[in-house]
């Protein structure tokens, strides 16, 4: 298998693959034609730096025609990509590569500064940046034949106890996507079809173009901040046939702007968190469709969604796809990963699961009588904000090495447009007083410290934490009393 040479080279090369909405508003429509055009050539750039087969390139590019050819340019030559998000500060940045290892990065330039202090380019790893149209004027590299447990991409996970994880992903990812791009997606030839997810996430690595392309879709690229009226008039403008959204993308349209009918939007989908049944009649009286909500984590990918002819339940994250096994334990979903066809290779630095063993999910999850499941929350403490998945260790980290901080405790506490926020509870160094400018500056700090997503955006003070008697945290006191 090859995704670049059986899904990429193999289409018409007349076929519209992609719709770029660039940042400074200027449009352009991408043939299959020039994306396996370009993508070969850049893999013969990347070849011509040393990069060949298992070896790691890391790329930190918006949502931008170069960051979609450098993914498929990994995949034709078998090098494993590590798309990072552009939200990503000098520390996470500095984790990733200290964990990958990459042999080469490519980057925008806009990024250039964050990486400089991350401390690319200083250890002997090539940086090459965009844009660049040197970067495309290689040999095309010829695609080599990958077996399904051949590696092929990295994404990172929020991180639980500690810090983020990078999850490793065999070819098998990439032709396992059929399953859900067929029973959830919902993507058709000739469709357009808008993931919103930014590069460096879970998602974005499998709809942007991945899932589209398997189903004979073109993929719409908006290289720009989320803003609700300007989402609703692309989708209109550029008659997007399937919307792929996170659920804090839907709550803030249906909150701050008039959702409306779009001809030729035919399916709303959303993946990361429970949407509200409020939300989801926005949507469907104002469109006339349900949004379909879907589960997966980074090291499964996609495994449930709402069926496609069935009646939407409200709160549901649907039913297992075709094939793939679910059960729960004692509160908790666990899969069984020989029927989940996305499932992960292993851990950065760590054994692969247990070849055999059940797949504890970490979510609590409950199931009608019909056999659709719902999310009740998370087992541990990461907290599920605006769709990120975010490790209070990370924040609690940043915090801490302020200068006025003592302790730190972060939680989640309910949020109507983000499902939830982030909220820090503070113990402060002897002499500092706790004030709203002490608050802000914290936040700053935060997000100066680590990616912006991540900074608490509710701070309260307090004279000490919650402990057991062993000195743990009581994380669920702090999350009743908040």
């Amino acid at each position: 298998m090859n995704f670049a040479r059986d899904v990429v080279d193999a289409a018409p090369a007349d076929r519209l693959a992609l719709v770029e909405l660039a940042r400074d508003g200027a449009r352009r429509e991408w043939r299959f034609g020039e994306v396996a055009d370009r993508a070969a050539r850049l893999a013969g750039t990347f070849a011509a730096h040393g990069v060949g087969r298992g070896d790691i390139v890391m790329t930190l590019i918006g949502n931008r025609p170069d960051w979609v050819c450098a993914m498929v340019a990994c995949f034709r030559i078998g090098a494993v990509v590590l798309p990072c998000t552009e939200q990503l500060r000098a520390k996470d940045l500095r984790l990733r590569l200290e964990a990958a290892q990459p042999a080469l990065v490519l980057a925008d330039e806009r990024n250039a500064g964050e990486l400089a202090a991350a401390g690319a380019g200083g250890d002997g790893v090539t940086v090459l940046t965009i844009p660049d149209e040197a970067l495309y004027a290689a040999a095309p590299a010829p695609a080599v034949e990958l077996g399904p447990l051949d590696p092929c991409l990295i994404t990172f996970t929020s991180g639980t106890a500690g810090e983020a994880k990078g999850v490793l992903h065999g070819q098998r990812y990439l032709a396992g996507q059929h399953v859900q791009a067929e029973h959830w997606l919902d993507a058709r030839p000739g469709d357009l079809v808008w993931c919103t997810a930014a590069s460096g996430w879970s998602k974005s690595a499998r709809n942007v173009f991945i899932a589209p392309w398997i189903r004979g879709a073109a993929a719409l690229l908006h290289d720009a901040r989320f803003d609700p009226h300007e989402r609703l008039d692309l989708v209109a403008r550029e008659q997007v046939n399937v919307l792929c959204m996170a659920p804090t993308e839907y709550r803030v349209i249906a909150k701050r702007a008039q959702p409306r009918p779009v001809p030729g939007l035919r399916g709303l989908v959303a993946a990361g968190e429970a949407l509200n049944p409020e939300v989801l009649r926005a949507f469907h009286d104002a469109t006339g469709l349900w949004i379909r909500d879907g589960y997966g984590q980074t090291e499964t990918g996609q495994m449930t969604g709402a069926p496609l002819h069935e009646a939407v339940r409200p709160g549901s994250m649907g039913r297992p796809l075709p094939g793939v096994r679910l059960w729960i334990d004692d509160g908790e979903l666990v899969a069984d990963p020989a029927t989940v066809p996305t499932f992960f290779l292993e851990y950065l630095g760590d054994e692969p699961p247990p070849a055999g063993e059940p797949w504890r999910t970490g979510d609590r999850v409950r199931r009608d009588d019909d056999g659709f499941l719902y999310f009740e929350g998370r087992a541990d403490d990461v907290i599920i904000s605006a769709g990120y998945r975010i490790g209070p260790f990370e924040v609690e980290s940043a915090l801490v090495a302020h200068p006025a901080v003592a302790e730190a405790a972060v939680v989640a506490a309910p949020d109507e447009e983000r499902g939830a926020i982030v909220r820090a509870v503070v113990v402060l160094r002897d002499g500092a007083v706790p004030s709203d400018a002490l608050a802000g500056e914290l936040q700053e700090h935060v997000k100066t410290t680590t990616a912006p997503y991540k900074y608490p955006r509710r701070i309260d003070f307090a004279a000490d934490l919650p402990k057991t008697s062993s000195g743990k945290v009581r994380r669920a006191l702090l999350r009743e009393q908040g």
